[in-house]
């Protein structure tokens, strides 16, 4: 079944981009003539995505302007943002998983190609897409995976000997995939550490059932923006898709 959803978790300030995100929230930092929020709204349009659901928190109002703007497009406020970590987020949005979904961190930058190749092999109920790289940094979310494909890892902690990849920060979720998220994410935020965690420990959670799979988009250009040094690598990557016509 196509997949026309998407998620978009937008809440964050950015404050290690200070003071560039003073008083705007980092998705919405020009990048060749785009925002950042704009460039993922286009490939996510680009390969027929009708539904993106954006939360926001800091500066919604200016995330609220930018929705507004595009057919399809909706925000949600996630009002504990600035006391919690993106689990909350995926909380707040959890109607959403109403149907097949993607669900893409704000700050990850993705080419129209990068969507499709997901979107075509996002075959398991849970799927996290990946590259890989000869090695992996302490901020990297490092990622173990079985020879048939299978997530069996996923954390910034994971050893060198437990990592084989890194996720780029976008899942699809089809099917039951979406209920056994849903309801993970639901207990999760029912324990004491449930708003300072991330969605993604709870991917770590349902590893062992066997339901969350891989994507590889090895060869496709993605950039996180997340440290000043990212700034000048995205603008770099945009402004060669810019070349390009995307």
């Amino acid at each position: 079944m196509t997949i026309t959803s998407a998620i978009i978790l937008s809440a964050g300030k950015g404050s290690r981009l200070l003071p560039l995100t003073a008083d705007r929230p980092k998705c919405l930092i020009d990048f060749a003539g785009r925002n950042l929020l704009e460039w993922q709204i286009d490939s996510l349009k680009a390969n027929g995505i009708e539904r993106v659901t954006i939360v926001t928190g800091f500066r919604s109002d200016l995330v609220d302007a930018v929705a507004a703007a595009r057919p399809g497009v909706e925000t949600l406020f996630n009002p504990f943002y600035h006391v919690a970590d993106n689990l909350g987020s995926v909380w707040m949005v959890r109607h959403a998983f109403d149907r097949d979904t993607l669900l893409l961190n704000g700050d990850t930058l993705v080419s129209p190609d990068l969507v499709a190749t997901v979107l075509a092999g996002a075959n398991a109920p849970i799927n996290v897409t990946i590259d890989v790289k000869p090695d992996y940094d302490a901020d990297d979310m490092k990622v173990w995976r079985d020879a048939a494909g299978l997530l069996r890892r996923i954390g910034k902690t994971l050893t060198p000997e437990e990592t084989n990849a890194e996720s780029i920060g976008l899942l699809a979720f089809r099917g039951e995939g979406r209920a056994l998220f849903t309801d993970a994410v639901e207990r999760a935020m029912h324990t004491p550490a449930g708003t300072a965690s991330w969605y993604l420990k709870v991917i770590d959670t349902l590893a062992p059932t066997d339901r969350v799979g891989t994507v590889p988009i090895v060869g496709h250009e993605w950039a996180e923006v997340d440290f000043p040094a990212d700034l000048e690598k995205a603008t770099a990557l945009t402004e060669r898709w810019r070349a390009r016509g995307l």
